[in-house]
């Protein structure tokens, strides 16, 4: 089938410096994303337009949605769960004690609701200092993969098999695990050239087609199995940073980006830089499933 995307809209200006983290919650009928460096979580809900956020005491890349008001978030060395009416912590699971200068970047969960994300140099040093890592159930995080400078994605074909990003190489991979979270084969399913951005966060639709964002080049690709381009779509902000499909029929395409490293010509030219942006398609995504823990 043909993918047909509709004009970008803007869905919030919330001026994000760094934004990131992007989910649709559906039993909450409402999108989420994060402000890295403001510390800052961002919702939306789609049917009133009730816009809120609130300020956290550290960096976050990522949330995900466990029941109800219940998340958990990704921060800077540490992954907690809270919830987020009374802003009650119900846990805490440190991240990296042992590298104080890294901070979690993205982090996505798998078809069997498992939590899979990567770490960074959080001064951005040319460094191979972030890893990809998986919570299980049991709340046991596992080292899957390392030597990584900014950590991106992940997306999941299933349970074995996703996509990851190393965005400062510019490579995005293909990952394929066995069942003691070792990788078995990892090669490289794209590689972007020098004047098309990094690629940054990405998600799947039902068809197995991999929709990246360009960080630095305004726009989405999309991929199909076999690593050939099938469509693009241009932005009104140049650094895109993160999608994912929501809606009520899940195919509508919620973009997060950043007005991080732009200068004032670029500022007049990508007017919603640092906005929640969504593009209508004719495509469906892989629902996102809800964080398995026990608590």
């Amino acid at each position: 089938m043909k993918i047909k995307t509709s004009k970008p809209e803007c869905i919030w200006n919330s001026k994000t410096f760094l934004g990131e983290g992007v989910l649709w919650v559906k039993s909450l009928n409402s999108i989420f994303f994060v402000d890295i460096k403001k510390k800052k979580l961002l919702f939306i809900n789609l049917k009133n337009r009730k816009k809120k956020f609130f300020k956290l005491n550290k960096q976050i890349g990522f949330l995900s949605h466990i029941k109800k008001n219940i998340f958990l978030l990704g921060l800077k060395g540490e992954l907690r769960v809270i919830n987020l009416k009374t802003k009650k912590i119900i846990k805490s699971i440190p991240v990296e004690k042992n590298k104080p200068f890294n901070r979690l970047n993205d982090g996505k969960t798998d078809p069997a609701g498992r939590l899979w994300f990567g770490s960074m140099d959080d001064k951005e040093r040319n460094i191979e200092n972030g890893s990809l890592y998986c919570l299980d159930k049991n709340l046991n995080i596992k080292k899957v993969d390392s030597n990584y400078i900014i950590t991106n994605g992940p997306a999941f074909i299933d349970k074995k098999n996703f996509y990851h990003t190393d965005s400062k190489k510019k490579k995005i991979y293909k990952i394929k695990i066995n069942n003691n979270f070792k990788i078995v084969k990892k090669k490289i399913f794209k590689k972007f050239s020098k004047n098309k951005g990094s690629p940054d966060g990405m998600t799947l639709d039902k068809s197995g087609n991999l929709w990246v964002c360009h960080f630095g080049d305004a726009c989405i690709s999309v991929f199909n199995k076999n690593a050939k381009k099938i469509h693009k779509i241009d932005l009104p902000a140049k650094n895109i940073t993160n999608c994912t499909f929501g809606g009520i029929n899940n195919n509508e395409l919620f973009i997060t980006s950043a007005l991080k490293s732009m200068n004032k010509r670029d500022l007049i030219k990508f007017k919603l830089s640092g906005s929640l942006l969504r593009v209508k398609t004719n495509m469906k995504g892989l629902v996102t499933k809800k964080l398995n823990i026990k608590l």
